[in-house]
Protein backbone atom coordinates (compact mmCIF):
# COMPACT_ATOMS: atom_id res chain seq x y z
CA UNK A 1 0.00 0.00 0.00
CA UNK A 2 1.33 3.45 -1.21
CA UNK A 3 2.29 5.54 1.88
CA UNK A 4 0.06 8.46 1.93
CA UNK A 5 2.15 10.82 4.71
CA UNK A 6 5.44 11.21 6.47
CA UNK A 7 7.12 12.47 9.41
CA UNK A 8 10.31 13.78 8.91
CA UNK A 9 11.32 13.59 12.06
CA UNK A 10 10.11 12.36 15.75
CA UNK A 11 9.99 15.79 16.81
CA UNK A 12 8.03 17.31 14.23
CA UNK A 13 4.54 18.65 14.86
CA UNK A 14 3.61 19.31 10.57
CA UNK A 15 3.59 16.01 8.44
CA UNK A 16 4.01 15.93 4.73
CA UNK A 17 1.28 14.85 2.17
CA UNK A 18 3.13 12.39 -0.26
CA UNK A 19 0.30 12.79 -2.35
CA UNK A 20 -3.26 13.93 -2.75
CA UNK A 21 -5.04 14.24 0.44
CA UNK A 22 -9.28 14.86 0.06
CA UNK A 23 -10.99 16.93 3.77
CA UNK A 24 -12.23 14.47 5.57
CA UNK A 25 -9.78 11.97 5.00
CA UNK A 26 -8.80 9.77 8.41
CA UNK A 27 -5.17 9.23 7.80
CA UNK A 28 -2.68 7.33 10.54
CA UNK A 29 0.54 9.32 11.70
CA UNK A 30 2.61 6.68 13.30
CA UNK A 31 -0.41 5.25 15.47
CA UNK A 32 -1.66 8.61 15.61
CA UNK A 33 -5.32 8.87 13.79
CA UNK A 34 -5.96 12.70 12.01
CA UNK A 35 -8.40 13.84 10.08
CA UNK A 36 -8.14 16.51 7.61
CA UNK A 37 -10.46 19.61 7.78
CA UNK A 38 -9.14 20.70 4.25
CA UNK A 39 -7.70 18.93 0.97
CA UNK A 40 -3.57 19.19 1.07
CA UNK A 41 -2.15 19.09 -2.16
CA UNK A 42 0.88 16.76 -2.57
CA UNK A 43 4.08 17.90 -0.84
CA UNK A 44 2.15 20.49 1.64
CA UNK A 45 2.11 19.74 5.32
CA UNK A 46 -0.82 19.29 7.45
CA UNK A 47 -0.81 19.95 11.47
CA UNK A 48 -0.44 17.59 13.36
CA UNK A 49 -2.17 19.30 16.34
CA UNK A 50 -4.13 22.21 17.15
CA UNK A 51 -1.87 25.04 17.64
CA UNK A 52 -2.29 28.17 18.86
CA UNK A 53 -1.42 31.97 17.61
CA UNK A 54 2.51 31.90 18.72
CA UNK A 55 3.05 28.59 19.03
CA UNK A 56 6.50 27.05 17.29
CA UNK A 57 5.98 24.69 14.31
CA UNK A 58 8.48 22.08 14.11
CA UNK A 59 10.03 19.96 11.35
CA UNK A 60 13.20 18.05 10.38
CA UNK A 61 13.15 18.77 14.21
CA UNK A 62 14.00 21.99 13.93
CA UNK A 63 11.47 25.38 14.62
CA UNK A 64 10.67 26.60 10.76
CA UNK A 65 7.96 28.78 11.75
CA UNK A 66 5.29 30.46 14.18
CA UNK A 67 1.64 30.29 13.97
CA UNK A 68 0.35 33.43 12.87
CA UNK A 69 -3.62 32.32 13.76
CA UNK A 70 -5.49 29.26 15.30
CA UNK A 71 -4.61 26.12 13.04
CA UNK A 72 -6.77 22.81 13.31
CA UNK A 73 -5.60 19.86 13.58
CA UNK A 74 -5.35 18.02 10.19
CA UNK A 75 -5.18 22.12 8.66
CA UNK A 76 -2.95 22.55 5.51
CA UNK A 77 0.24 24.95 6.24
CA UNK A 78 -0.13 28.24 4.18
CA UNK A 79 1.92 31.27 4.12
CA UNK A 80 -1.33 32.80 5.61
CA UNK A 81 -1.05 30.90 9.01
CA UNK A 82 2.35 30.99 9.45
CA UNK A 83 5.56 32.93 9.67
CA UNK A 84 9.08 32.53 9.62
CA UNK A 85 10.95 31.57 12.31
CA UNK A 86 14.19 30.05 14.10
CA UNK A 87 15.27 29.05 17.68
CA UNK A 88 18.61 31.05 18.00
CA UNK A 89 22.28 29.66 17.55
CA UNK A 90 25.14 29.28 20.18
CA UNK A 91 28.70 28.62 19.99
CA UNK A 92 29.89 26.31 22.38
CA UNK A 93 32.93 25.66 23.87
CA UNK A 94 33.41 21.92 23.07
CA UNK A 95 34.28 20.61 19.48
CA UNK A 96 33.06 16.99 19.43
CA UNK A 97 31.35 16.47 16.64
CA UNK A 98 31.60 12.84 15.49
CA UNK A 99 30.11 10.75 12.99
CA UNK A 100 29.78 7.67 11.04
CA UNK A 101 31.31 7.65 7.84
CA UNK A 102 29.26 4.99 4.90
CA UNK A 103 31.13 2.39 4.21
CA UNK A 104 32.38 2.70 0.56
CA UNK A 105 34.38 0.98 -1.99
CA UNK A 106 38.07 3.00 -2.46
CA UNK A 107 38.78 0.91 -5.46
CA UNK A 108 36.54 3.71 -7.70
CA UNK A 109 38.61 6.11 -10.45
CA UNK A 110 37.10 8.23 -12.99
CA UNK A 111 39.18 9.05 -16.15
CA UNK A 112 40.49 12.91 -15.83
CA UNK A 113 42.86 15.60 -16.53
CA UNK A 114 45.95 15.87 -14.48
CA UNK A 115 47.16 19.30 -13.84
CA UNK A 116 51.41 20.46 -12.72
CA UNK A 117 49.94 21.81 -9.42
CA UNK A 118 48.48 18.04 -8.51
CA UNK A 119 44.91 18.79 -8.71
CA UNK A 120 42.73 16.28 -11.33
CA UNK A 121 40.14 18.09 -13.81
CA UNK A 122 37.01 16.50 -15.22
CA UNK A 123 37.12 18.87 -18.10
CA UNK A 124 39.71 19.90 -20.12
CA UNK A 125 37.78 24.10 -21.36
CA UNK A 126 39.40 26.77 -22.79
CA UNK A 127 38.11 30.11 -21.65
CA UNK A 128 37.31 33.51 -23.45
CA UNK A 129 35.88 35.72 -20.78
CA UNK A 130 36.13 39.66 -20.32
CA UNK A 131 37.19 42.15 -17.19
CA UNK A 132 33.94 43.86 -17.82
CA UNK A 133 30.40 43.84 -19.65
CA UNK A 134 31.35 46.46 -22.40
CA UNK A 135 33.49 43.09 -23.71
CA UNK A 136 30.52 41.26 -23.74
CA UNK A 137 29.88 41.91 -27.82
CA UNK A 138 33.40 40.93 -28.66
CA UNK A 139 33.35 37.99 -26.59
CA UNK A 140 30.16 36.85 -28.75
CA UNK A 141 32.13 38.61 -31.61
CA UNK A 142 34.70 35.72 -31.33
CA UNK A 143 32.37 32.86 -30.86
CA UNK A 144 30.82 33.47 -34.13
CA UNK A 145 34.50 33.42 -35.31
CA UNK A 146 35.47 30.53 -33.76
CA UNK A 147 32.26 28.25 -33.68
CA UNK A 148 31.61 27.18 -37.03
CA UNK A 149 35.69 25.65 -36.88
CA UNK A 150 35.15 24.27 -33.31
CA UNK A 151 31.52 22.96 -32.98
CA UNK A 152 28.99 20.53 -34.74
CA UNK A 153 27.10 22.38 -37.33
CA UNK A 154 23.20 21.98 -36.66
CA UNK A 155 21.52 20.24 -39.82
CA UNK A 156 19.21 22.69 -41.57
CA UNK A 157 15.70 22.40 -39.98
CA UNK A 158 13.28 22.37 -43.46
CA UNK A 159 10.15 22.82 -41.09
CA UNK A 160 11.88 26.28 -39.88
CA UNK A 161 12.90 27.51 -44.11
CA UNK A 162 9.44 26.62 -44.93
CA UNK A 163 7.60 28.56 -41.64
CA UNK A 164 9.99 31.32 -43.05
CA UNK A 165 9.02 31.33 -46.71
CA UNK A 166 5.19 30.89 -45.61
CA UNK A 167 5.98 34.24 -43.59
CA UNK A 168 7.05 36.23 -46.10
CA UNK A 169 3.95 35.66 -48.35
CA UNK A 170 1.88 37.60 -46.40
CA UNK A 171 -0.05 38.21 -43.15
CA UNK A 172 -0.73 34.78 -42.38
CA UNK A 173 0.29 34.70 -38.44
CA UNK A 174 -2.22 32.51 -37.66
CA UNK A 175 -1.58 30.32 -39.74
CA UNK A 176 1.88 30.24 -38.57
CA UNK A 177 1.28 29.73 -35.05
CA UNK A 178 -1.12 26.87 -35.66
CA UNK A 179 1.22 25.05 -37.67
CA UNK A 180 3.34 21.79 -36.45
CA UNK A 181 6.90 22.64 -35.74
CA UNK A 182 9.88 20.93 -34.06
CA UNK A 183 13.10 21.59 -33.25
CA UNK A 184 15.92 19.45 -34.80
CA UNK A 185 18.30 18.29 -31.98
CA UNK A 186 20.64 16.08 -35.19
CA UNK A 187 23.56 17.07 -35.92
CA UNK A 188 26.24 16.23 -38.99
CA UNK A 189 29.10 13.78 -38.27
CA UNK A 190 31.83 16.44 -36.72
CA UNK A 191 35.21 15.80 -36.16
CA UNK A 192 36.92 18.26 -33.50
CA UNK A 193 39.93 19.78 -34.71
CA UNK A 194 41.58 19.60 -30.87
CA UNK A 195 40.31 15.86 -29.41
CA UNK A 196 41.63 16.52 -25.68
CA UNK A 197 39.71 19.73 -25.67
CA UNK A 198 36.12 19.76 -24.21
CA UNK A 199 35.26 22.89 -25.53
CA UNK A 200 35.48 27.11 -25.80
CA UNK A 201 33.21 28.91 -23.66
CA UNK A 202 32.46 32.14 -23.78
CA UNK A 203 32.20 33.73 -20.82
CA UNK A 204 30.09 37.05 -20.63
CA UNK A 205 28.57 39.31 -17.34
CA UNK A 206 27.59 42.43 -16.12
CA UNK A 207 30.10 43.49 -13.70
CA UNK A 208 33.52 44.92 -14.05
CA UNK A 209 32.60 48.85 -13.65
CA UNK A 210 29.90 51.00 -12.59
CA UNK A 211 29.68 49.22 -8.79
CA UNK A 212 32.06 49.47 -6.35
CA UNK A 213 35.72 49.29 -6.00
CA UNK A 214 35.04 46.12 -4.18
CA UNK A 215 32.66 44.23 -6.72
CA UNK A 216 35.28 45.07 -9.30
CA UNK A 217 37.94 42.92 -7.35
CA UNK A 218 35.71 40.58 -6.42
CA UNK A 219 35.08 39.57 -10.13
CA UNK A 220 39.14 39.45 -10.35
CA UNK A 221 38.90 36.84 -8.00
CA UNK A 222 36.30 34.97 -9.24
CA UNK A 223 37.61 34.88 -12.66
CA UNK A 224 41.19 33.83 -11.00
CA UNK A 225 39.45 30.79 -9.35
CA UNK A 226 37.88 29.65 -12.93
CA UNK A 227 41.54 29.48 -13.95
CA UNK A 228 42.54 28.25 -10.92
CA UNK A 229 39.62 25.58 -11.50
CA UNK A 230 41.64 21.83 -12.53
CA UNK A 231 39.04 21.88 -15.53
CA UNK A 232 39.86 24.96 -17.27
CA UNK A 233 43.02 24.72 -19.36
CA UNK A 234 43.64 28.12 -20.05
CA UNK A 235 41.79 31.35 -20.89
CA UNK A 236 42.04 34.14 -23.62
CA UNK A 237 41.05 37.60 -21.50
CA UNK A 238 39.57 40.75 -23.23
CA UNK A 239 40.07 44.20 -20.81
CA UNK A 240 38.28 47.53 -22.06
CA UNK A 241 41.26 49.50 -20.46
CA UNK A 242 38.91 51.76 -18.05
CA UNK A 243 37.36 49.87 -16.02
CA UNK A 244 36.94 49.29 -12.43
CA UNK A 245 38.48 45.30 -12.91
CA UNK A 246 41.82 46.59 -14.51
CA UNK A 247 44.36 44.53 -15.91
CA UNK A 248 46.84 45.61 -12.89
CA UNK A 249 44.14 44.56 -10.70
CA UNK A 250 43.31 41.07 -12.26
CA UNK A 251 47.65 40.15 -12.00
CA UNK A 252 48.24 41.43 -9.18
CA UNK A 253 45.42 39.16 -7.64
CA UNK A 254 46.62 36.05 -10.04
CA UNK A 255 49.61 36.19 -8.11
CA UNK A 256 47.81 36.44 -4.77
CA UNK A 257 45.52 33.58 -4.97
CA UNK A 258 47.48 31.31 -7.46
CA UNK A 259 51.71 32.38 -7.62
CA UNK A 260 53.11 30.40 -10.38
CA UNK A 261 50.21 28.97 -12.26
CA UNK A 262 51.49 27.05 -15.33
CA UNK A 263 48.45 27.89 -17.66
CA UNK A 264 48.54 29.56 -20.80
CA UNK A 265 46.65 33.11 -20.19
CA UNK A 266 46.23 35.62 -23.16
CA UNK A 267 45.04 39.06 -22.08
CA UNK A 268 43.85 41.81 -24.75
CA UNK A 269 43.31 45.45 -24.35
CA UNK A 270 41.00 47.37 -26.25
CA UNK A 271 41.82 50.76 -25.64
CA UNK A 272 45.09 49.68 -26.84
CA UNK A 273 44.67 48.36 -30.13
CA UNK A 274 44.65 50.13 -32.93
CA UNK A 275 40.82 49.08 -34.61
CA UNK A 276 38.76 46.36 -33.45
CA UNK A 277 39.50 44.39 -36.20
CA UNK A 278 42.83 44.22 -35.22
CA UNK A 279 41.99 43.64 -31.22
CA UNK A 280 39.83 40.59 -32.31
CA UNK A 281 41.93 39.18 -34.83
CA UNK A 282 44.50 39.17 -31.65
CA UNK A 283 42.50 37.49 -29.62
CA UNK A 284 41.43 35.04 -32.33
CA UNK A 285 44.74 34.01 -32.79
CA UNK A 286 45.41 33.37 -28.98
CA UNK A 287 42.62 31.34 -28.26
CA UNK A 288 43.71 28.82 -31.40
CA UNK A 289 47.27 28.73 -29.90
CA UNK A 290 45.79 27.78 -26.65
CA UNK A 291 44.09 25.33 -27.87
CA UNK A 292 47.33 23.61 -29.01
CA UNK A 293 49.04 23.53 -26.14
CA UNK A 294 45.80 22.02 -23.50
CA UNK A 295 44.94 19.80 -26.42
CA UNK A 296 48.30 18.05 -25.14
CA UNK A 297 46.91 16.90 -21.99
CA UNK A 298 44.66 13.25 -21.91
CA UNK A 299 42.73 11.91 -19.89
CA UNK A 300 44.23 9.25 -17.25
CA UNK A 301 42.48 7.70 -14.25
CA UNK A 302 42.33 9.30 -11.17
CA UNK A 303 41.08 8.13 -7.47
CA UNK A 304 37.55 9.56 -6.45
CA UNK A 305 39.14 10.86 -4.12
CA UNK A 306 40.06 14.17 -6.01
CA UNK A 307 37.03 14.94 -7.22
CA UNK A 308 35.36 18.46 -5.63
CA UNK A 309 31.47 17.97 -5.50
CA UNK A 310 29.67 20.67 -5.24
CA UNK A 311 26.11 20.60 -4.02
CA UNK A 312 23.16 23.05 -5.03
CA UNK A 313 19.59 23.42 -5.35
CA UNK A 314 17.17 25.72 -7.54
CA UNK A 315 13.10 25.12 -8.50
CA UNK A 316 12.64 23.55 -4.87
CA UNK A 317 9.44 21.89 -4.06
CA UNK A 318 7.88 20.31 -1.24
CA UNK A 319 9.53 17.04 -2.10
CA UNK A 320 13.40 18.31 -2.79
CA UNK A 321 13.92 17.98 1.40
CA UNK A 322 12.95 14.33 1.34
CA UNK A 323 14.23 13.03 -1.50
CA UNK A 324 16.96 14.68 -3.80
CA UNK A 325 18.56 17.40 -1.00
CA UNK A 326 19.22 14.05 1.72
CA UNK A 327 20.32 12.17 -1.60
CA UNK A 328 22.84 14.62 -2.08
CA UNK A 329 23.87 14.57 1.12
CA UNK A 330 24.42 10.86 1.29
CA UNK A 331 26.76 10.89 -2.06
CA UNK A 332 28.86 14.14 -0.36
CA UNK A 333 29.36 11.73 2.84
CA UNK A 334 30.37 8.96 -0.11
CA UNK A 335 33.16 11.77 -1.10
CA UNK A 336 34.14 12.18 2.31
CA UNK A 337 34.78 8.92 3.66
CA UNK A 338 36.29 8.22 -0.07
CA UNK A 339 39.39 11.17 0.79
CA UNK A 340 37.46 13.86 -1.94
CA UNK A 341 36.04 16.70 -0.99
CA UNK A 342 32.12 18.38 -0.84
CA UNK A 343 31.12 21.99 -0.68
CA UNK A 344 27.84 23.11 0.53
CA UNK A 345 26.96 26.93 -0.06
CA UNK A 346 23.86 29.13 -0.41
CA UNK A 347 23.93 30.78 3.19
CA UNK A 348 20.55 32.15 3.01
CA UNK A 349 19.43 28.73 2.94
CA UNK A 350 21.26 27.26 6.22
CA UNK A 351 19.05 30.05 8.08
CA UNK A 352 17.45 27.82 10.75
CA UNK A 353 19.61 25.41 10.78
CA UNK A 354 22.83 27.43 11.94
CA UNK A 355 23.24 25.23 15.05
CA UNK A 356 23.67 21.90 13.20
CA UNK A 357 26.26 24.02 10.80
CA UNK A 358 28.13 25.10 14.09
CA UNK A 359 27.87 22.03 15.84
CA UNK A 360 29.27 20.44 13.30
CA UNK A 361 32.15 22.68 12.47
CA UNK A 362 35.67 21.33 13.54
CA UNK A 363 36.67 23.86 15.24
CA UNK A 364 35.64 27.33 17.05
CA UNK A 365 37.41 29.30 14.61
CA UNK A 366 35.44 27.98 11.60
CA UNK A 367 31.92 27.73 14.02
CA UNK A 368 32.64 31.34 14.41
CA UNK A 369 33.47 32.42 11.05
CA UNK A 370 30.21 31.12 10.20
CA UNK A 371 27.70 32.52 12.58
CA UNK A 372 29.60 36.20 11.79
CA UNK A 373 29.17 35.72 7.64
CA UNK A 374 25.13 34.86 8.58
CA UNK A 375 24.34 38.03 10.59
CA UNK A 376 26.37 39.94 8.38
CA UNK A 377 24.65 38.70 5.40
CA UNK A 378 20.95 38.87 7.18
CA UNK A 379 21.79 42.44 9.01
CA UNK A 380 22.26 43.77 5.59
CA UNK A 381 19.84 42.02 3.74
CA UNK A 382 17.05 43.53 6.45
CA UNK A 383 18.93 46.86 5.72
CA UNK A 384 18.26 46.71 2.12
CA UNK A 385 14.63 45.99 3.33
CA UNK A 386 14.41 42.61 2.84
CA UNK A 387 15.68 39.42 4.53
CA UNK A 388 16.26 35.61 4.55
CA UNK A 389 12.86 35.47 5.25
CA UNK A 390 11.54 36.43 1.34
CA UNK A 391 13.71 33.62 0.46
CA UNK A 392 10.98 31.30 -0.83
CA UNK A 393 10.26 32.15 -4.28
CA UNK A 394 6.47 32.33 -5.72
CA UNK A 395 7.38 28.86 -7.11
CA UNK A 396 8.92 27.27 -3.86
CA UNK A 397 5.25 28.55 -2.34
CA UNK A 398 3.18 27.09 -4.69
CA UNK A 399 4.49 23.75 -4.16
CA UNK A 400 4.66 23.88 -0.08
CA UNK A 401 7.95 25.24 1.16
CA UNK A 402 6.37 28.21 2.50
CA UNK A 403 8.95 29.82 5.19
CA UNK A 404 12.22 30.14 4.65
CA UNK A 405 13.24 27.73 7.50
CA UNK A 406 11.49 25.04 6.14
CA UNK A 407 13.05 25.54 2.95
CA UNK A 408 16.73 25.83 4.72
CA UNK A 409 15.92 22.44 6.52
CA UNK A 410 15.32 20.88 3.92
CA UNK A 411 17.72 22.56 1.52
CA UNK A 412 21.03 22.01 4.33
CA UNK A 413 20.50 17.98 3.86
CA UNK A 414 22.28 18.61 0.76
CA UNK A 415 25.32 18.44 3.22
CA UNK A 416 24.87 15.57 4.83
CA UNK A 417 26.43 14.37 7.93
CA UNK A 418 29.88 14.90 7.59
CA UNK A 419 32.22 17.17 9.78
CA UNK A 420 32.80 20.80 8.56
CA UNK A 421 36.22 21.31 8.18
CA UNK A 422 36.66 24.86 6.99
CA UNK A 423 34.12 27.95 6.36
CA UNK A 424 34.91 29.53 3.34
CA UNK A 425 33.90 33.49 2.46
CA UNK A 426 32.49 34.16 -1.75
CA UNK A 427 35.36 33.69 -4.36
CA UNK A 428 37.99 31.80 -1.72
CA UNK A 429 39.28 28.23 -2.99
CA UNK A 430 38.48 24.90 -1.19
CA UNK A 431 41.91 23.80 0.20
CA UNK A 432 41.06 20.85 2.24
CA UNK A 433 39.55 17.40 1.85
CA UNK A 434 36.23 17.11 3.54
CA UNK A 435 33.10 19.35 3.54
CA UNK A 436 33.26 22.84 3.08
CA UNK A 437 30.84 25.81 3.27
CA UNK A 438 31.12 28.47 0.89
CA UNK A 439 29.60 32.05 1.41
CA UNK A 440 27.06 32.41 -1.60
CA UNK A 441 23.63 34.14 -2.32
CA UNK A 442 20.70 31.32 -2.83
CA UNK A 443 20.45 32.58 -6.01
CA UNK A 444 20.35 29.37 -8.15
CA UNK A 445 23.12 30.90 -10.93
CA UNK A 446 25.26 33.05 -9.27
CA UNK A 447 25.86 30.13 -6.70
CA UNK A 448 26.49 27.53 -9.13
CA UNK A 449 28.99 30.07 -10.36
CA UNK A 450 30.75 30.35 -6.98
CA UNK A 451 30.68 26.65 -6.69
CA UNK A 452 32.86 26.00 -9.72
CA UNK A 453 34.90 29.79 -8.76
CA UNK A 454 35.87 27.93 -5.53
CA UNK A 455 37.05 24.30 -6.96
CA UNK A 456 34.00 22.39 -7.75
CA UNK A 457 34.68 19.65 -10.82
CA UNK A 458 31.81 18.40 -10.33
CA UNK A 459 28.17 20.24 -8.88
CA UNK A 460 25.51 18.25 -8.26
CA UNK A 461 21.94 20.59 -9.04
CA UNK A 462 18.37 18.71 -7.01
CA UNK A 463 15.33 20.46 -8.18
CA UNK A 464 11.70 20.23 -7.96
CA UNK A 465 10.27 22.24 -10.60
CA UNK A 466 13.33 21.84 -13.45
CA UNK A 467 15.41 23.98 -14.29
CA UNK A 468 18.17 24.11 -17.30
CA UNK A 469 21.20 25.64 -15.05
CA UNK A 470 24.39 24.20 -16.02
CA UNK A 471 28.07 26.41 -16.04
CA UNK A 472 30.28 26.81 -18.38
CA UNK A 473 33.47 24.89 -16.97
CA UNK A 474 32.09 21.99 -14.90
CA UNK A 475 29.46 19.95 -15.69
CA UNK A 476 26.30 20.07 -13.49
CA UNK A 477 24.05 17.17 -13.36
CA UNK A 478 20.42 17.91 -12.49
CA UNK A 479 18.60 15.57 -9.56
CA UNK A 480 14.79 15.52 -9.61
CA UNK A 481 12.92 15.07 -6.37
CA UNK A 482 9.69 13.72 -7.87
CA UNK A 483 9.60 11.00 -11.06
CA UNK A 484 6.47 14.01 -12.57
CA UNK A 485 9.09 16.41 -13.51
CA UNK A 486 11.72 14.03 -14.29
CA UNK A 487 9.63 12.13 -16.66
CA UNK A 488 8.29 15.27 -18.20
CA UNK A 489 11.11 17.33 -18.48
CA UNK A 490 13.94 14.76 -19.76
CA UNK A 491 16.21 16.86 -21.55
CA UNK A 492 17.28 18.48 -18.46
CA UNK A 493 17.15 16.06 -15.97
CA UNK A 494 20.08 13.87 -15.06
CA UNK A 495 18.88 11.27 -12.12
CA UNK A 496 15.65 10.64 -10.33
CA UNK A 497 15.13 10.88 -6.96
CA UNK A 498 11.55 10.62 -6.91
CA UNK A 499 12.05 6.93 -6.73
CA UNK A 500 13.06 7.25 -3.06
CA UNK A 501 9.15 9.00 -2.62
CA UNK A 502 7.58 6.05 -3.83
CA UNK A 503 9.85 3.35 -2.10
CA UNK A 504 11.69 2.04 -5.46
CA UNK A 505 15.07 2.89 -4.26
CA UNK A 506 16.21 4.09 -0.29
CA UNK A 507 18.37 6.76 -0.07
CA UNK A 508 21.56 4.55 -0.03
CA UNK A 509 20.70 2.64 -3.62
CA UNK A 510 19.98 5.88 -5.17
CA UNK A 511 23.18 6.99 -4.14
CA UNK A 512 25.32 3.78 -5.40
CA UNK A 513 23.47 4.94 -8.75
CA UNK A 514 24.22 8.55 -8.38
CA UNK A 515 27.74 8.25 -7.20
CA UNK A 516 28.68 5.59 -10.47
CA UNK A 517 27.17 8.03 -12.56
CA UNK A 518 29.02 10.82 -11.16
CA UNK A 519 31.85 8.82 -12.29
CA UNK A 520 30.93 8.53 -15.61
CA UNK A 521 30.36 12.56 -16.14
CA UNK A 522 33.72 12.84 -14.75
CA UNK A 523 35.18 10.75 -16.71
CA UNK A 524 33.65 12.19 -19.64
CA UNK A 525 30.02 11.62 -20.28
CA UNK A 526 27.98 14.34 -21.26
CA UNK A 527 25.53 15.96 -18.34
CA UNK A 528 22.28 17.01 -19.93
CA UNK A 529 23.10 21.07 -19.35
CA UNK A 530 26.26 19.95 -21.37
CA UNK A 531 24.21 18.77 -24.29
CA UNK A 532 22.10 21.95 -24.46
CA UNK A 533 25.15 23.93 -24.16
CA UNK A 534 23.89 25.60 -20.56
CA UNK A 535 26.58 27.92 -20.14
CA UNK A 536 25.04 30.24 -17.12
CA UNK A 537 27.86 32.69 -15.71
CA UNK A 538 26.31 35.55 -13.13
CA UNK A 539 29.40 36.77 -10.52
CA UNK A 540 27.89 37.89 -7.25
CA UNK A 541 27.27 41.82 -7.34
CA UNK A 542 27.56 41.76 -3.26
CA UNK A 543 25.59 44.97 -2.59
CA UNK A 544 22.64 42.74 -2.03
CA UNK A 545 21.13 39.32 -4.09
CA UNK A 546 19.27 36.86 -2.32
Amino acid sequence: MKKLTLRVNAADNIIVALSELSKGTEVDVEGQSITLVENIPAKFKFAQQDFAKGDALIMYGVQIGVANEFIAKGAKITIDNISHATEKATIKDQFDYSWNPPLVNTEQYFQGYHREDGKVGTRNVWLVMPLVFCENRNILAIQKALEPYLQPKKQHNEQLASLIAQAKSGDVADQILSTEFALSDSAPDFVKPFENVDGVKYLTHHAGCGGTRADGERLCRLLVGYLMNPNVGGATILSLGCQNAQVSLFKEVLEQMAPGLNKPVYIHEQQQSKSEKEFLAAAIKSTIAGLSKINKIQRKPAPVSDLVIGMECGGSDGFSGLSANPLLGRVADRIVALGGSAILAEFPELNGVEQNIIDRCINKTDAESFQAMMKAYGDEAEAKGSGFAANPSPGNIRDGLVTDAMKSAGAAKKGGEAPIVEVLDYTEQVTKKGLSLVCTPGNDVESTTALVGSGATVVLFSTGLGTPTGNPATPVLKVSSNSEMSNRMQDIIDFDAGTIISGVDTLDTAADRLLQQIINVASGTAAKAEVLQQDDFIPWRRDLSL
